[in-house]
């Protein structure tokens, strides 16, 4: 038959955000050159999700922009994106993407006592049920969440960006880096390394069960500017603490870089009291918090690309060590 030696149509991408975050969404847009598809996402008045897709999608390569946020808002921000990438599916979309930037129930990845959810598996077979045939995310809590999915998962990296940062808005002569606990050793060494500088770890102390814990340097930060790296920042007692800390060995000052500003609860308050000279953080989640110390890197580039890539084929591992240039 004549049909049979014709190439499958080439197809084009689409992208589509949900309301978690439409500033990031636009960001990708603009940076990729390419609109946002027309999407409405309603609530009735009983709190059901409605999603209407206001163009065709069959055939074409979906990109679904939601990030986990919020204290009321996550679980509402993931019903639409599992309703969205449902109703992609049912409209015959090509391959559908799902750009998690911030993943939601990652610190619930293990069963660390008894009777404990491990909640980022059951987001994992949600997303894939759903018709997911591939997740983008950045700086994953867990990285062995990537085993929780039966689908490829890309979790990218905010460290080319927050290296870039340091470089060029620290006073890098006379810093050191700090991880506020052991189980980010792994991250900031591998800053430090490529940095060429020295790191010092903060170890949580327990006397007793439930008493508050005492928190122990190792390292000398005397007269240095402290470079805090962490994955993300919530409620922000561990930073505010270990800012305490350092200044109390002699630092000369103490900024924070995190990947994911969450900033929930208390946070504000406890930032606005706080010894911090600054807050770095990426616009993987919305910033509400209105205060002078806090100051953002945009991550809209990377995310960009890896679209960009994964729609032509392309290798992402690239953007593990390469930020895109403005």
């Amino acid at each position: 038959m004549e049909g049979d030696s014709e190439e499958m149509s080439s197809n084009n991408i689409k992208l589509l955000a949900g309301n978690s975050h439409p500033e990031l969404a636009e960001l990708i847009s603009k940076r990729l050159g390419i609109p946002l598809s027309k999407v409405g996402v309603y609530q009735y008045s009983n709190k059901e999700t409605s999603v209407t897709i206001g163009e065709s999608i069959r055939d074409e390569d979906v990109y679904i922009i939601q990030t986990g946020i919020g204290e009321q808002e996550i679980n509402d921000f993931l019903m639409e994106l599992l309703i969205l990438i449902h109703a992609c599916k049912t409209a015959s979309a090509r391959r559908i993407t799902a750009i998690i930037p911030n993943f939601p129930y990652a610190r619930q990845d293990k069963k660390d006592k008894s009777r404990a959810p491990i909640t980022a598996k059951l987001v994992a077979n949600l997303l894939q049920t759903a018709g997911c045939e591939n997740v983008v995310t950045m700086d994953l809590h867990a990285s062995q969440i990537q085993g929780f999915f039966r689908i490829p998962v890309n979790n990218l990296y905010a460290e080319p960006s927050v290296l870039h940062y340091i470089r060029t808005k620290t006073d890098l002569k006379n810093a050191i880096l700090v991880s506020p606990d052991a189980g980010g050793a792994k991250r900031v060494a591998s800053l430090a390394d490529k940095l060429d500088l020295n790191f010092a770890l903060i170890h949580k102390e327990r006397q007793k069960a439930n008493e508050v814990s005492k928190m122990v340097l190792v390292g000398d930060v005397t007269d240095k500017t402290c470079l805090i790296v962490d994955d993300m920042a919530d409620t922000c007692g561990t930073l505010v603490k270990a800012c305490d800390t350092l200044l109390e060995h002699g630092a000369k000052e103490v900024i924070a870089i995190v990947t994911h500003g969450i900033f929930s609860g208390s946070a504000k308050e406890r930032l606005k009291n706080s010894k911090l000279t600054r807050i770095v953080c990426t616009n993987t989640v919305p910033v509400e918090l209105d205060l002078p110390i806090i100051d953002q890197i945009d991550i809209s580039p990377t995310l960009a690309e890896s679209i960009r890539r994964l729609h032509n084929g392309e290798s992402i591992s690239y953007l593990f060590t390469h930020a895109p240039s403005e």
